[in-house]
């Protein structure tokens, strides 16, 4: 009985401790389940109160959003009712410099950016000799960007109007190593001429830079050749350039071409052409010759205008060997008494050839010392565009050779490049075998 008796106090034993592990082990998973159920509420809590946060902050932020849309709107009023001044400006402006009985031969327009220094000398320059063909010539300054020097300078002068044009779109060059200052000044000739053509609805307009100055003549120049640009449509603009004007190869001032080279530097454009050439008007280099469609330049032998602008967006290149010893013409000569219909297509390509077949061929090596030489005018003739540059380093002339087209060439029959030897024409001409036949035989 004894026995017995200690068996069963002995499982009562080890129920009681199996219990006492079983309620142990329960409490011990309760508590890890409390703990993390402590956890979870509490992070719980903190997403909450980070909801919260962003929600206070979505709704901060939408409430400046509708603040800055609120701010834009007024600014675009704001800048709206400033764009109608400016232009009241302008048109008041405009209309006190403008004769209204005198119908404008063109605008003149000097393109500027960063160059106070450079844009007073051209200034004064063009109103040394503008201020007394004002309304026929109103002149303008346009400012690519606010550089505020050049900005006071422009504004600082009452015979002029200014513009300024504000671009803050990127630009994205088409090559690698490309200059942007080209596509810049691009967009900015585009936005100074479609200004200058339709909003103030001028009919012509003569495109300066900062660093120009002008001949005594420049103005009477462009009114004379303005009936030309009208007339004759395979005229595309009249330039105040010669690239080959350097001093000791020019010689008569009453003397113009016509060129397939776009020459620049001071040039006259009419309205027409701008109307086909704005919607097309290249990204960069809008002087390339893509828009030519076989029409030419004219241009002078002697330059009316000087490029003093060692410093640019052109690096100075070739200045000191082209661009310095340009000859600027300093004689008065009477454009309004002298028939230039020479000029127009149909004449020009007899008178031009009559001229090359009279000058007198040179062939060989020595070919400077040889038309030195030789009284009368000569003709030296090439075959290509290296047989070409190699002639002209021998006389110094411009080699730059463009889409086929040499700087200051007529590439109608032959392609000319002029210089004087002691006041006798040398020609560099190559010749089309079936207008040769023609014309020079």
């Amino acid at each position: 009985m004894k026995k017995i008796l200690c068996d069963f106090r002995f499982l009562l034993f080890l129920a009681a401790a199996a219990f006492i592990y079983i309620q142990m082990r329960l409490f011990a998973t309760q508590s890890q389940y409390a703990d993390r159920l402590a956890d979870a509420i509490e992070s719980e809590d903190q997403c909450t109160s980070q909801l919260r946060t962003l929600i206070d902050q979505i709704s901060l932020q939408q409430g400046q959003i509708v603040s800055l849309e609120e701010e834009k709107q007024r600014l675009e009023q704001e800048c709206g009712q400033l764009k109608v001044l400016v232009q009241e400006l302008e048109r008041k402006g405009l209309g006190r410099l403008i004769d209204k009985e005198q119908v404008p031969v063109a605008a003149v327009v000097i393109m500027a950016c960063n160059r106070a220094d450079y844009l007073e000398r051209t200034v004064k320059s063009v109103l040394k000799y503008q201020s007394s063909v004002a309304s026929k010539f109103p002149l303008f300054v346009s400012q690519d960007g606010s550089h505020p020097a050049v900005k006071e300078k422009a504004l600082s002068y009452d015979q002029l109007t200014y513009m300024q044009h504000l671009d803050y779109e990127p630009v994205h060059t088409e090559r690698p190593g490309e200059l942007i200052a080209y596509y810049k000044i691009a967009r900015h000739y585009k936005w100074a001429l479609d200004g200058l053509f339709y909003k103030h609805n001028f009919s012509r307009v003569i495109i300066l830079e900062d660093d120009m100055e002008i001949a005594p003549d420049f103005f009477d120049y462009f009114e004379s050749t303005a009936a030309l640009l009208d007339k004759d449509k395979s005229i595309m603009a009249v330039s105040s350039w010669n690239d080959n004007g350097q001093k000791q190869f020019v010689h008569d001032p009453k003397v113009l071409y016509r060129s397939d080279f776009f020459p620049g530097l001071g040039w006259m454009l009419a309205r027409s052409t701008w109307d086909e050439l704005s919607p097309k008007w290249p990204k960069a280099y809008p002087c390339c010759c893509k828009n030519h469609k076989d029409r030419q330049f004219i241009r002078p032998e002697v330059c009316r205008t000087y490029n003093f602008g060692e410093h640019g967006s052109s690096l100075g290149q070739f200045f000191k060997q082209y661009l310095e010893p340009i000859k600027l013409n300093d004689v008065l000569v009477d454009w309004k008494s002298m028939d230039l219909n020479y000029l127009m297509e149909d004449k020009y390509i007899k008178h031009f050839a009559d001229i090359v077949k009279k000058a007198k061929p040179i062939r060989g090596t020595d070919l400077v010392l040889k038309a030195r030489n030789i009284g009368g005018d000569i003709r030296v003739q090439y075959n290509d565009q290296p047989d070409f540059e190699r002639i002209a380093r021998q006389f110094g002339i411009f080699e730059e050779w463009k889409d086929g087209v040499l700087s200051c060439s007529l590439e109608l029959t032959i392609l000319d490049a002029k210089m004087r030897v002691q006041k006798d024409k040398v020609l560099f001409p190559r010749f089309n075998i079936e207008v040769q036949e023609k014309h020079i035989s």
